[in-house]
């Protein structure tokens, strides 16, 4: 437990922090990576380079000052990031190395005092105890599943399938030929990359794109102009092929009961574990509704797939949105509507029950979010992803 001196100093403090922005985190990450260069395998050195880490450490500093005095609050951020953290292989000892240098940073820039230091080492050992306790949880809970691992296992890419313009999916199975972790609809994947061409060891999250089979894992990856990684698997790894998985994680998950009407939202590539949730709905009793925006048919990722279940299964319903349709593109074939996702054309599919899950860029998400709140749909109904580093709505 934290005294109530430690609090009263941490949060008096946290405004000065505050105001230096991203000036503390950018000394903070280059102090921690000039003195522990190895770790540069661990993070994702494009969030680096973007300023997207940056901001998301920072972030999360301010979160835990204002919430000091009521730590409950952060327990959904620290259920999302310590998923994320068990999908990089963080360890416990990785966890003093950044509070020395979290404390330096503060010392260097700021001076505040050693009361002040004693304040905040205290509160971020705190923190730092929940997160590995979490952690740990999550590694041992993995581990301990049929199919389950630690650490890095070996899977063969079994098959390589273009599903738009920009996305391929990739299907891997184990070499030892065991069977496979379970997991939900949902959550996603890591995979590990030590290739000639990168300087250093990369590591990806992807969400899973099939429902699980107990067989193989199944993502789907865009390629982006400056993806190391999407590059690398879009080019270079060819079927029989070896990659490193670390085992399923996320905490957006399916959990619905049968009779729980369901409206699945994507825009872009986050259609990937909207899939995953669509397949596993398949037996469901309530109606299922699913909702997609993208550019235009050539980057429309499984329009055939889904169109397909929603044939086999009368109470799937499917709506499309093309932002710029294309010639080659037909109205009430290929999609449904034009221009950005507008949620009024189906308000009635959101009862009092529904829950809806949601993924894809976050300029997407929080349009989308807002149209939800105008139809009244309660934040705790619906459930998201972001990409990119512990982003938020």
């Amino acid at each position: 437990m934290l005294s109530q001196q430690t609090i009263d100093i941490v949060k008096s403090t946290a405004p000065v922090l505050a105001e230096t922005g991203p000036k503390l985190t950018t000394h903070f990450y280059q102090r921690l990576f000039h003195h522990h260069p190895e770790l540069k395998d661990i993070f994702n050195l494009r969030h680096q380079q973007n300023g997207d880490q940056r901001e998301a450490l920072f972030n999360a500093i301010c979160a835990y000052a204002q919430n000091i005095d009521n730590l409950p609050a952060l327990l959904g951020a620290v259920e999302k990031i310590a998923h994320k953290h068990t999908s990089l292989l963080v360890q416990a000892e990785h966890y003093p190395i950044v509070g020395q240098h979290l404390l330096a940073t503060i010392d260097e820039l700021l001076s505040p005092g050693q009361a002040v230091l004693d304040a905040w080492a205290e509160a971020y050992q705190v923190l730092a105890d929940v997160f590995i306790a979490k952690e740990q949880q999550l590694y041992e809970d993995s581990h301990a599943q049929i199919g389950g691992w630690q650490g890095q296992r070996a899977f063969t890419l079994i098959e390589k399938r273009p599903e738009s313009e920009q996305v391929t999916s990739f299907v891997f199975a184990p070499q030892d030929g065991q069977p496979v972790a379970p997991f939900t609809a949902g959550q996603y994947i890591g995979i590990v990359v030590n290739h000639t061409g990168f300087e250093h060891q990369e590591i990806r999250q992807y969400s899973l794109s099939h429902a699980p089979n107990g067989q193989h894992y199944q993502i789907s990856v865009k390629r982006e102009p400056q993806g190391q990684v999407s590059n690398y698997l879009h080019d270079e790894l060819a079927v029989g092929g070896t990659v490193m998985l670390t085992p399923p994680a996320g905490d957006l998950k399916l959990n619905v009961d049968q009779d729980t009407p369901v409206v699945l939202i994507s825009g872009g590539v986050g259609v990937t574990p909207m899939l995953a949730m669509l397949q596993s709905l398949t037996e469901h009793d309530a109606p299922v509704t699913w909702l997609h925006a993208t550019e235009n048919g050539k980057l429309h990722a499984f329009n055939h797939p889904v169109r397909t279940l929603a044939r086999q299964h009368a109470h799937i319903q499917t709506h499309i949105w093309y932002n710029q349709p294309q010639p080659t593109d037909t109205l009430g074939q290929d999609f449904d509507h034009t221009g950005w996702m507008d949620l009024t054309a189906v308000s009635n599919t959101f009862s009092s029950e529904v829950q809806v899950y949601l993924c894809g860029p976050v300029g997407f998400m929080r349009h989308t979010q807002a149209q939800l709140r105008e139809l009244g749909v309660p934040d705790e109904q619906f459930h998201y992803e972001c990409f990119g580093p512990h982003k938020t709505l």
